[in-house]
């Protein structure tokens, strides 16, 4: 019973270990071999590159100019302390939901540190896409971000429909008054 209950907790600190770890070990080998930034390295043909940029701003280059880096340093501690709180309401045994919580906190701490680290902004490096029509490019924590909000957003829904529907009493209608004949 007690290997159960710590379960979640060891699924949930493990995948944010691993993530940040990841992340952090991939920007740097980004940043060592992949400087001067903007320059594309073909990895399989046109497809996949490894490019090195800097994103100053969130997701996709959102944009919310000077204090871009200050703003999403504070939205991150906000979502950190939400995802906390969810995290502690994982019952024993929810393990989907512990993978999916650690998968995005863990994401989250990852392009934490580099925004504190850095002015310079995130460290991205994966380029996708064919030709001119490429997706923004991205690093580990994004792709663990993306995974986690996904498969949260999954458990979550089920969550939901699990969950009996509170019932209502009966909505009592008086009788209609008869009307004489």
């Amino acid at each position: 019973m007690e290997r159960s209950r710590r379960n979640p907790a060891r699924i949930f600190w493990t995948l944010i270990a691993v993530v940040v770890g990841t992340d952090v070990i991939t920007k740097w080998l980004a940043v060592q071999a992949l400087s001067p930034s903007h320059l594309s390295h073909r990895v399989l043909g046109d497809v996949v590159r490894f490019t090195l940029v800097y994103n100053r701003g969130a997701a996709f280059g959102l944009d919310l100019g000077q204090f871009s880096r200050w703003i999403f340093l504070a939205l991150t501690l906000i979502a950190l302390a939400v995802l906390w709180r969810l995290y502690r309401r994982t019952a024993p045994g929810e393990s989907l939901r512990a993978v999916a919580i650690g998968l995005v906190c863990g994401g989250a701490v990852g392009n934490l540190i580099d925004r504190v680290r850095s002015p310079m902004g995130v460290v991205d490096f994966l380029d996708i896409g064919i030709g001119t029509k490429r997706w923004p490019t991205f690093n580990v924590a994004d792709v663990a971000v993306s995974i986690g909000a996904l498969l949260l957003a999954w458990v979550l829904w089920g969550d939901d429909e699990r969950e009996p529907a509170p019932s209502s009493p009966p909505v009592a209608h008086p009788a209609e008054p008869s009307r004489g004949a």
